[in-house]
């Protein structure tokens, strides 16, 4: 199993490969905005990926596509919806605080 940290709660929940990191997070019981079901239409979902990148899936086109619209991306930019866990390490994000709907 994979420990993902989510920051800035700090909250530490085990995570199944093959889970996407929203599944991951809302099960930890964090708020993430979320409006298109997790089919990378929206961005509502974008965090940062802070540690463990490489134990997440590659950035497929459509994530690639809609992160080129989005203000405010960088190297550690991801869609929760989109990013799988793949099980070889820890990861650690960060919830931006318009993403949670604070």
């Amino acid at each position: 199993m994979t420990t993902v940290t989510i920051q800035p709660s700090g909250k530490t929940v085990e995570a199944k490969e093959g889970a996407s990191l929203l599944e991951v997070i809302l099960a930890a019981g964090v708020d993430l905005m979320h409006k298109c079901g997790g089919n990378a239409q929206c961005g509502s979902c974008h965090i940062f990926v802070q540690a463990g990148k490489k134990g997440l899936s590659k950035t497929a086109a459509p994530e690639h596509a809609k992160l080129d619209t989005i203000v405010g991306v960088g190297s550690k930019s991801r869609l929760a919806c989109q990013a799988k866990i793949l099980g070889t390490e820890d990861i650690t994000v960060e919830i931006l605080s318009f993403a949670s709907g604070l």
